[in-house]
């Protein structure tokens, strides 16, 4: 229990979770990092990135390797769902207030969230997850249909042709990379701001990296879950010590890098479709 004057902490993510969107977010920029070149393969920058790491080819190793290891997190991640669910009945996961799934309620609130925006209602009460995380959270699933498994089929383009036409890889390629640069541009825009630059947390948010945040900030961001959690004596189980001051640090210094390399790779993209 926090004493009188201090804050007051929750745990919001357990590490597996933090270490799981450590790997994401590592793989994901590496992907961008990689990808792009590859995608804007005649820009000056481009080439310039090529040259630096020693050729189109390294590029593509590891492009090819951030790609594996975002499959093996995936997958660790939806075996553990599908492990909770089957054989430990954590049913909450399918439905229900601690759920990912989308749920009438979060078209309700998005509603009233841009009523909100526009000064005609009240800001609707979230619960422990709000409609644009599990926005994001689903968009990761597209993306490893969409643009992972138009990625594996050019990779293995021989064992892919035996089964598809040809002309289907021709088809994989434009997926792979409109759809990449759709997240790319969405990540570094969209997610950037909801997660870290809204006002309230500008300029970086560190719960993910230290998954704790404040009994303040969880009674304003997810007021229901807050009151939920209160009438049942539940916010005890998830209470916190204060996040340490290196770990805190070391989150800044994450969100920093994390946010310069894709504002950066942002900006690289658009002076390259500029330039064509």
């Amino acid at each position: 229990m926090a004493a009188v004057g201090e804050k007051r902490y929750f745990f919001r993510f357990t590490l597996g979770q933090r270490y799981l969107h450590g790997l994401l977010m590592a793989t994901f920029l590496g992907l961008a990092a990689t990808g792009l070149p590859l995608r804007f393969s005649a820009a000056p920058w481009a080439l310039q990135v090529a040259a630096t790491l020693g050729g189109l080819g390294t590029i593509l190793f590891l492009h090819k390797t951030c790609a594996l290891l975002l499959t093996a997190g995936f997958l660790v991640h939806v075996g553990s769902l599908l492990y909770r669910a089957v054989f430990r009945g954590e049913l909450g996961l399918l439905w229900g207030p601690n759920s990912m799934v989308p749920q009438p309620r979060d078209i309700v609130q998005l509603l009233q969230h841009f009523r909100w925006f526009l000064w005609l209602g009240p800001r609707p009460r979230f619960e422990r997850f709000a409609y644009w995380e599990k926005f994001d959270y689903w968009a990761v699933f597209w993306g490893m249909v969409i643009i992972g498994l138009s990625g594996y089929a050019m990779w293995f383009a021989p064992f892919f042709a035996r089964y598809l036409p040809g002309s289907w890889l021709n088809v994989a390629l434009v997926i792979h990379g409109d759809e990449a640069l759709l997240a790319v541009w969405f990540i570094f825009t969209v997610h950037f701001f909801n997660s870290h630059l809204r006002p309230g947390v500008f300029p970086m948010d560190p719960v993910i990296f230290t998954g704790r945040t404040t009994a303040e900030r969880m009674s304003e961001d997810h007021s229901a879950e807050y009151e939920r959690l209160a009438r049942v004596g539940g916010l005890q189980a998830i209470e916190a010590d204060a996040p340490m001051r290196w770990l805190v640090n070391f989150a800044r210094l994450l969100a920093v890098l994390a946010l310069g390399t894709g504002f950066a790779l942002l900006l690289a993209t658009l002076v390259a479709f500029i330039r064509r």
